[in-house]
């Protein structure tokens, strides 16, 4: 009597099976037979740039979904968010309406955005704000491009213009963020800053100011007056430009 063997997944333990009368068969192999090693290969060999995004989601589910072929799953999450940068923002809830998602699916995409965001975020804190004008956009972009909902950040500067600190000031729905002036001003108080840069998302992809948006801005900008901080910029972000007041003339 001879032995085969028989694969439960495409890098799993070879299993005895059996041939001859009476004797069930070994199954044929599922189409996606070594995908994943092949996968996790090509990526440790050649960098993520050849490949294309659904496969680049499909190396993260495989930390969330065992033995099964992931890829369907990739390009559902693609089709419903756009591109890599939706499906990492995407929420919760979201994600979980996708067919085939599960909540660890939504722990490895939250995990991928919270390393791009602190590495992006490394990038600016500590350093002065002229010399990585670019790297913070980069940030700005990383951080609340493809939010799903209005989110105030501040970057709060020392008198070198070097950010000290960087803070989510308030959340909002997907077309307000409630500002509160004297809260802004009062933090720069407590970090000792000498001026802030306000920095919100436009949710819905288009960074021009709006009319609250500038007047919110006036109103900071007033309040930190008054305890002699300095309103350097506000910056919107929409999801493929962002806009700066000052630049464009609004404050």
């Amino acid at each position: 009597m001879s032995a085969v063997a028989e694969h439960d997944g495409d890098v799993g333990t070879p299993r005895p099976g059996r041939l001859g009368s009476g004797v069930r068969p070994v199954a044929a192999r599922p189409h996606y037979w070594g995908h994943r090693e092949r996968l996790r290969t090509r990526f440790l060999q050649g960098g993520h740039q050849p490949m294309p995004e659904y496969e680049l989601i499909g190396l993260l589910l495989f930390n969330a979904i065992p033995k099964i072929d992931v890829k369907p799953l990739a390009k559902r999450l693609l089709a419903t968010f756009g591109d890599l940068n939706g499906v990492a923002a995407a929420s919760e809830h979201r994600i979980l309406q996708v067919e085939g998602a599960d909540r660890w699916v939504y722990l490895q995409l939250r995990l991928v955005e919270a390393f791009g965001q602190r590495m992006a975020q490394a990038k600016i804190l500590k350093r002065e704000v002229v010399g990585s004008w670019e790297a913070l956009l980069d940030y700005c972009r990383t951080r609340m491009a493809h939010r799903e909902t209005e989110q105030l950040r501040v970057l709060f500067l020392d008198r070198k213009n070097t950010v000290i600190a960087d803070e989510a000031m308030a959340s909002g729905t997907v077309a307000h963020v409630p500002v509160y002036p004297r809260e802004i001003a009062k933090r720069a108080l407590e970090l000792n800053a000498s001026a802030v840069i306000l920095i919100h998302n436009h949710p819905s992809g288009d960074p021009t100011p709006s009319t609250e948006d500038i007047e919110m801005t006036l109103e900071v900008a007033a309040a930190c007056e008054t305890i002699d901080v300095r309103v350097h910029d506000h910056i919107v972000i929409g999801k493929d430009a962002e806009v700066s007041l000052r630049a464009s003339g609004f404050m």
